[in-house]
């Protein structure tokens, strides 16, 4: 069972996160045996206060996250704050990168993975109210504008909120294949856009 980490912070935004966790959590394999077992990961004890009043419950520190397979840094106004102020988050992600086979971000969680370094000399995509702000402070991150998700190998990004469902079911295909994924998506009765 592959793991997969999904961070959470004050202010982040809701389906960001809670998208690709069913995606995830849904996907079985041919024989209804579940392939990823997904984790909250929080940048504080305690419950964490996501966009318009939704409070979850992690389950552990990111730093003690243990080895994780896929890491999903979802996006909200919170990530804008982090990437400029958290310097340890930052190094940690920079850190996974060495670790992680798979980092992806959802919306303005691009803002933490150029941040953090993970973006330098690669494309990427956000969401597309931030292209300009983004475009300024990361300029050696080649932008791409209108694309659902942009898969360079170890890092993938995707663009705003809904997104990040259609890039987590691209990310099951990569890993357990397109059927697996389609399966996933008709379960989710979601229609999946296959193409970025």
């Amino acid at each position: 069972m592959k793991r997969v980490g999904i961070l959470v912070f004050e202010e982040v935004e809701v389906l960001d996160f809670a998208g690709p966790f069913e995606v995830f959590a849904v996907t079985e394999g041919a024989a209804k045996d579940k392939l990823f077992q997904v984790s909250l990961l929080g940048t504080a004890t305690g419950p964490v206060r996501a966009r318009n009043g939704l409070t979850v419950v992690p389950d552990r520190l990111y730093a003690h996250a243990g080895p994780l397979d896929v890491l999903i840094v979802p996006g909200g106004w919170g990530a804008e704050h982090l990437a400029i102020l958290d310097t340890a988050l930052l190094a940690w992600l920079a850190g996974a990168a060495a670790t992680v086979p798979l980092i992806a971000s959802v919306c303005t969680g691009a803002f933490l993975l150029a941040e953090a370094g993970l973006l330098d000399g690669r494309r990427a995509t956000t969401h597309h109210l931030d292209f300009e702000e983004f475009e300024q402070r990361w300029p050696r991150v080649t932008l791409v504008r209108g694309a659902k998700w942009v898969d360079e190998g170890a890092v993938v990004s995707s663009g705003g909120i809904s997104s990040g469902i259609d890039m987590a079911l691209h990310l099951v295909a990569r890993l357990e294949g397109l059927e697996t994924a389609r399966r996933t998506a008709a379960r989710m009765e979601y229609r999946w856009q296959e193409l970025p």
